[in-house]
C-alpha cells in the first residue's frame, strides 16, 4: 500500500489518534515512532522524516501520563531557580522550550529561595512527586553542591549552568562571566572614563564574583582601580538598581560611568539618574550585562554584555533530551563566550 493510500485513509477523531495508529500508517513498529518521538539517532532520515509527516497530518499528541507508565519514567524536565531577574528566567525558558518543542517532553517550573532554610528538601520533594526526567540548574542554586548531591542520590539526570565548571562536563555548561565584564570595562576606560562606578550582584551568587573580578581586571590592564567607595551591592533587581545608583550618584565625587551587574540593575541606574537631573550619556554612561529584550528598548538603548541565556537554554534541554533518548550526548564541556554589544548609553567623555 502506498503512502498516499495511508494518507487518504481516515484513522479517527484527532483526539483518539494513538501511537499505534501511527505506526500502522508509517508501517514501522512502535518502538520506532516512540523513538522518532523522543529524537534519537537511532533512526533513519528517511524514516524519521514520513514518521514526522504523519505526525503533523494527524495532529497525534503523546500521552504523557500513558507514557510515563509506559516507561516507567516522567517526561518532564524540570527547570530549579532562584534568579530574581524576571527577563533573564524567561530567555531561559523560551530557550528549553525551543528544543522541547518537536519532543515529549514538556517544562515544568520551580522557583526556589536558596536562603531560606529548608530550600533543598523542598526541590527533593519536587523530584519525588514529579519524578522528572532530568532538572536544569540555573545560578545561583546550580552552585550548590549539596542540591546536586541530592539529585545524585535521587538517581535525578541534571544539568548545572555556572559562570565556572562545577561538575563533569556532561552535566556542565559555563558562561564566560569575568571575560564579559572584562570587556565592559575595557570599553569605558577606552571612552576615556576613570571614576567609575559597579553596581555588583549578591554575595551568593558565583556570578556576580565572577563579573567583579574580571571588571576590576579589565580597569587594571589600562592603569585603572575600582574604587571601594563606588562598589555597591545590588540585588539583580530594578528595585535594587534604583537604589546602588542614587547612592553612587549623591556623592559629591560622583562617578561619569556605571557597570551594573543585570540589565535589570541597568535599568534602575537609568531612573535614578534622571532623578538626579542627569543626562544619559551627555553626564553619565552606563553599561548592563545580559543583553535581555529591555535593553534594546530604553532609550537611549542600553550598551551591554550580551549572554546567550536563550542558546545555553537549547544547549541545556539537548544535553538531557538526548540522554533520555539513549544517546550519550556531548561529553565535553559545553561553553559560551559572551560579547560587547555597543549601543548609545555610552559616549566619550
Amino acid at each position: 500500500m502506498s503512502d498516499d493510500e495511508h494518507e487518504a485513509k481516515p484513522v479517527r477523531d484527532r483526539s483518539q489518534v494513538t501511537i499505534i495508529d501511527i505506526a500502522r500508517m508509517a508501517e514501522v513498529s512502535k518502538k520506532t515512532v516512540s523513538r522518532v518521538i523522543n529524537e534519537s539517532p537511532l533512526v533513519r532520515e528517511e524514516t524519521r522524516k514520513k514518521v514526522k509527516r504523519i505526525i503533523a497530518e494527524t495532529g497525534f499528541t503523546p500521552n504523557p501520563q500513558a507514557r510515563a507508565l509506559a516507561f516507567r519514567k516522567s517526561f518532564l524536565i524540570g527547570l530549579v531557580y532562584d534568579n530574581p531577574s524576571p527577563q533573564y528566567v524567561v530567555n531561559m525558558q523560551r530557550g528549553i522550550l525551543d528544543t522541547l518543542g518537536d519532543t515529549a517532553f514538556q517544562l515544568v517550573l520551580r522557583p526556589c529561595d536558596r536562603g531560606e532554610e529548608g530550600y533543598r528538601e523542598r526541590v527533593r520533594s519536587f523530584v519525588l512527586q514529579h519524578k522528572p526526567h532530568g532538572i536544569i540548574l540555573t545560578p545561583s542554586v546550580s552552585e550548590d553542591e549539596e542540591l546536586a548531591e541530592i539529585l545524585r542520590e535521587e538517581q535525578c539526570d541534571y544539568v548545572r549552568i555556572a559562570s565556572l565548571e562545577l561538575d563533569i562536563p556532561s552535566r556542565s555548561i559555563r558562561t564566560h562571566d569575568a571575560q564579559g565584564a572584562e570587556m565592559a570595562a575595557a570599553h569605558l576606560a577606552q571612552l576615556g572614563h576613570k571614576r567609575i562606578g559597579h553596581i555588583h550582584g549578591p554575595k551568593t551568587f558565583r556570578s556576580a564574583h565572577e563579573r567583579l573580578s574580571g571588571f576590576k581586571r579589565g580597569l587594571e590592564g589600562y592603569g585603572l582601580e575600582l574604587a571601594p567607595e563606588l562598589t555597591v551591592e545590588g540585588a539583580y533587581t530594578f528595585d535594587s538598581g534604583v537604589t546602588s545608583a542614587t547612592r553612587l550618584l549623591n556623592r559629591h565625587d560622583r562617578p561619569t560611568a556605571i557597570f551594573a551587574g543585570n540589565d535589570e540593575m541597568a535599568v534602575g541606574v537609568y531612573v535614578a539618574a534622571r532623578k538626579a537631573g542627569l543626562r544619559i550619556p551627555e553626564d553619565l554612561s552606563i553599561v548592563g550585562f545580559d543583553d535581555t529584550p529591555i535593553s534594546a528598548r530604553i532609550w537611549p538603548p542600553l550598551t551591554t554584555v550580551r549572554s546567550p541565556i536563550r542558546e545555553v537554554g537549547r544547549a541545556a534541554a539537548d544535553l538531557l533530551v538526548k540522554r533520555g533518548a539513549g544517546s550519550s550526548g556531548n561529553q565535553e564541556l559545553q561553553s559560551f563566550q559572551l560579547e560587547l554589544v555597543v549601543r548609545e548609553s555610552t559616549r566619550t567623555i
